[in-house]
């Protein structure tokens, strides 16, 4: 192969790598997996990451823990006076999600457990270990 030839195709590879390099980076960030990772491996938290705007009104949020206060009584009742459900209202103007706050490991498993899924029957949430 000549030197010419090795020089074009070093510069292909080159500017692919680069190409898959931000490809990456774009994943990443627009993913949140780097702070999923953090969330969930280091404080033991888990986000839904949505912006505001793709949050329910506070209304409907209210509505939807009346209507399953059985299972929000469930979820308190994995470890009682440690565990805590409340609706925040006040980071998104008229927006709300659920926030749910626990004491160790053991508990977001059972929480988790409870809920069955990435919505609370529809509401995003939120696990906090506190």
């Amino acid at each position: 192969m000549s030197r010419g030839r090795v020089t074009v195709v070093a510069a292909v590879l080159a500017v692919a790598m680069a190409g898959a390099c931000c490809g990456l980076a774009v994943f990443l960030v627009k993913g949140h997996v780097l702070g999923r990772l953090y969330n969930d491996l280091v404080l033991d938290n888990r986000d839904h990451f949505l912006p505001c705007d793709r949050l329910p009104t506070s209304a409907e949020v209210s509505r939807v823990l009346e209507e399953h206060q059985d299972t929000v009584e469930a979820i308190k009742e994995v470890n009682p006076g440690f565990v805590f459900v409340e609706v925040d209202d006040w980071t998104c103007a008229g927006r709300a999600d659920i926030v749910i706050s626990y004491a160790t490991h053991r508990d977001r498993l059972a929480i988790e457990k409870i809920i069955g899924g990435d919505t609370f029957f529809g509401v995003p949430y939120r696990l906090r270990n506190t």
